[in-house]
This record gives structure tokens, sequence and C-alpha cells, in this order.
């Protein structure tokens, strides 16, 4: 380490934490690790845990981060925070004391996050490192027993993988059961008295398929696989949750990004200007916190987008316009309280949609690009007439908005067991080399013929993988 030493960094922390709590966040309790860069990147490719079943995906991208690093291509993190209670972080030994402090500012900030925003109420942290290291324990005893052994284990694992985030988006809204879904399509079938039946026929009234399954498109692939394949054995549909439980614990950091890390820059800013900092150190934290939050040429850094847009929230309801003041009744002085409801209540989407404005887009600069032949150009810039564009894009693209929603629609339940999935088609077209692989990856957990519907140069089209063939087959609908 530099020239402080464990019990600085303690004292540092005792402050940091008053402060914090002084401000108004609420964290959970907060345990720090310090590792050096080798044990930093360890880290980082298994997704931050102390404990990770084993895969050969995070060793590829072990080693991969590693070369990169000794190459001085990339950089390491200044720090990883883990979503559990007590609240795990680990700092880079090699850093500076300023930077361990404005660090273990910013996990606060991240650490209030995961405490408080709805997104992530349903992701049980107190279990966090325990079901982690569960689930490393249940797949090394599958790997070892002798009846199934490694290459059947990561063959479930590969097929999981990539289709972990095919699931409901919506994680805070419960699910219906099949009774529900049941009664509901009961409901929408059955008769209703037409006031105006001396003028109009009655509707015949179609009893509804109650055989059909699912009764309602099944977003959650993996799930409805494991609960309805049967030659499935025990321990496959035991991987099978495990990769559903560990989507489901990244799945709000995904939705949260922009948030999550604008929050973060917000509070350790805050809070190391509340601190008593030499000169020095003060200059070295400017110099830092610049570096955390400049823009990124050609592309976007959240830390970025997020820290102006809690700056702007902020300062319109602590600093009301005029303008605002008539439209709104808006008294003012309410800037903290307002952020604080940000912070509960909202997800990248949400966030951008309410309180990315037109004039913040200008003065960040915002613009489109795309390819034009082999070159790629400027589309759009934030003008009056183009930044709704430049947003909607933007919308599209945060989240799992990059991600194909894709939901089983029926299963043949008599004869060939032939699963149909439908691509909800929003102008954007499936990548085909990736819809080809992960459609194979669906009929080798399903077991029999699966058929994805979507749409290809304008034209529906299916594309589908009965498990022979190196690839999918395409035709029109």
């Amino acid at each position: 380490m530099h020239d402080y030493k464990v019990t600085d960094l303690e004292k540092w922390d005792e402050q940091i934490r008053k402060v914090s709590e002084d401000v108004g966040l609420e964290p959970f309790p907060q345990e720090f690790e310090i590792c050096d860069y080798h044990e930093m990147i360890g880290y980082e490719a298994y997704a931050g845990m102390p404990s990770h079943y084993p895969h050969w995906s995070f060793g590829k991208s072990f080693e991969r981060k590693e070369t990169l690093y000794q190459l001085g291509v990339v950089g390491l993190p200044y720090e990883m925070v883990i979503n559990s209670n007590p609240t795990l972080a680990y700092l880079q030994r090699d850093n500076t004391l300023l930077l361990q402090i404005l660090t273990i500012a910013h996990v606060y900030g991240h650490n209030d996050f995961f405490k408080n925003n709805r997104t992530f109420a349903h992701t049980k942290p107190e279990y966090t490192i325990e079901r982690f290291k569960a689930h490393a324990d249940r797949v090394r005893s599958y790997t070892e027993d002798p009846s199934i052994g490694p290459a059947r284990v990561e063959r479930i694992l590969d097929a999981a993988h990539a289709l972990q985030f095919q699931c409901r988006r919506a994680k805070g809204v419960m699910k219906r059961t099949s009774e529900d879904q049941r009664e509901s399509a009961v409901n929408r079938a059955t008769p209703r008295q037409d006031p105006f039946e001396t003028l109009h026929e009655r509707p015949e009234y179609e009893l509804p398929d109650l055989t059909k399954v699912p009764l309602e498109p099944e977003e959650d692939i993996l799930l409805f696989i494991r609960d309805h394949n049967p030659y499935l054995e025990t321990w496959e549909k035991d991987l099978l949750t495990m990769v559903v439980e560990r989507a489901d614990y990244f799945l709000p950091q995904i939705e949260t990004k922009i948030m999550n890390e604008g929050w973060a820059s917000y509070w350790h800013y805050r809070i190391l200007n509340a601190l008593d900092l030499d000169p020095a150190l003060h200059i070295e934290f400017l110099k830092r916190h610049n570096q955390v939050i400049r823009p990124l040429r050609g592309g976007m850094n959240p830390y970025h987008l997020g820290y102006k847009i809690f700056e702007t929230i902020f300062e319109r309801w602590e600093n009301p316009s005029d303008e605002e003041k008539d439209e709104y009744g808006r008294p003012g002085g309410q800037g903290m309280e307002k952020i604080f409801q940000v912070r509960e209540a909202d997800r990248d989407e949400s966030f951008l949609r309410q309180y990315l404005t037109e004039e913040l887009m200008r003065e960040l600069d915002l613009f489109q690009h795309g390819k034009k032949g082999t070159d790629r150009v400027i589309t759009h810039v934030s003008t009056p007439h183009d930044w709704k564009t430049i947003k909607e894009t933007l919308l599209r693209s945060v989240g799992l908005g990059s991600m194909p929603v894709i939901k089983i629609v029926e299963v043949k339940t008599r004869g060939s067991q032939e699963m149909i999935l439908q691509h909800e088609f929003d102008g954007r077209e499936l990548e085909a080399e990736y819809a080809d692989r992960t459609l194979r990856y669906v009929q080798q957990l399903w077991g029999s013929k699966v058929v994805l519907e979507t749409r290809i140069a304008g034209e529906c089209c299916q594309m589908s993988y009965d498990g022979t063939g190196e690839k999918s087959r395409v035709t029109r609908c």
C-alpha cells in the first residue's frame, strides 16, 4: 500500500459513514476487503463474488482481462461492490489514500441504492453470499459425480447462460398463477349483456381452450423448460434454477446502471466536500472526480449521465424557475426530498424518460450515429427537431432494452411437443447468428423441435430447429 495504514482507512470510513447518515443515506452495514490487482481481476471475472460456481467462461474472462491489463490496454476498477447485507466492497491495494477515501464514499452511495431502490426489493441481499456459495458447492458436486461429470454440467450451463435474461422484465409485479390465468381466460370468453341486444345479435360464446400450454405467453423460458420438460433429470433442473437465481441477482443492476453509478458519484462528491480534507487531498479529489464523470468520446459514460441528471433534478426542485412555479405550484427547497424519491422509485428507463430534458441533452451534446456504407456518420444531434429521436434511441438501449423480448406462445401437447416462440418485433431485427445459436440452445434444453416467429426484411418468418443439422431452418410464414 501507499504511505497509509489500515487504521487510517478505518478512521476515514467512520467519518464517511457518519456524514452519509447525516445527509440522509440509509446504507446496509458495510465491509471492505483490500486486494491486489491480481485478486481484483479475479473478482471482476467472477462477478465480484468471493465464491461462484466454476465455468469455463469465467476463466476465459479472467485470462482476457489479465492479459489486457498487463499490456496496458485496460485499467482496473477503483472498487467493486456486492449487493449483500452486510454489503461487501473490494478496495485496490495500490490506490492512493485520497482515491481510497473517494472510493469508500462512492461505495456508500451504491450501498444506499441497493438497500432502497425498489428494483432490488426482491433480491434478498442477506442471502447473497450464501446463495452463490451453495451454487458453487452443488455444481462442483455434480461435476465430481462419476455419473454426471464436467462435460454434461457445462453443456447445461452453456445453454442456460445464453437464455438467462429471457425472462420477465418487471420482477416487482407478482406473476399470475395458472389458476388466475384460467379464470382470466374464462372471463374474456364469457359473453356480456349487450344493452343494445335488440339492435345487435349477441356474440356467439366460444369456450376458451383451457388445455393450451401455456395459457398466456410465457417470458420465463428457463423456468418454463424446467417445469414442463419431463425428461430433465433433477440435477439438470437444479442447474437451471441456479442460473435463474443468478440472473435475478444481476437484473436490477442491469436495469439501474445509469442511476446507480450516478447516485454513487453524486454522493461521493457531496460527502468529500463535507469532509475536512487537506488542500493536497482536495486537489487530487477534484482531479479524480473529474476523471470518473468525464464524458466519453463517441460513447456514453453512465457515471457522467447519471450524475448530471441527479444534479439537474436537485436544482430544479430546489430552485424552480418562475415558469415551473406557475405550472406546478412548486415552492422550492425540495431538491433533497425529490432526489431521494427518484432514487427509491425509478429505474434507468423511467429515470431518463422523465428527467432527461431537451435542455440537458443539448448541454451534454448528445447525438446519434449510424452506419452509412462502410463509414459511421452522425445522423441526429440534439436540436429541437431531433432530440426526441435521440432520446427514444437511448431509452431502447438501456437496461434490458437492447435484448429482444421472446415469449413461449404454445407447446403442442400432442405428438411432437413442438415449442413455438414469438419475437415481439419493435423495428429491430434479430441478429441472425445469435438467433440461430440461441434457438439451438432452447432446443437442446427442450428436447423437441422449436420454432421462432420473427420478422426478417419486413416479412414474417419462422426459424426452426429440430436438433439436426448445423443451422436452424428459415422459412416464410
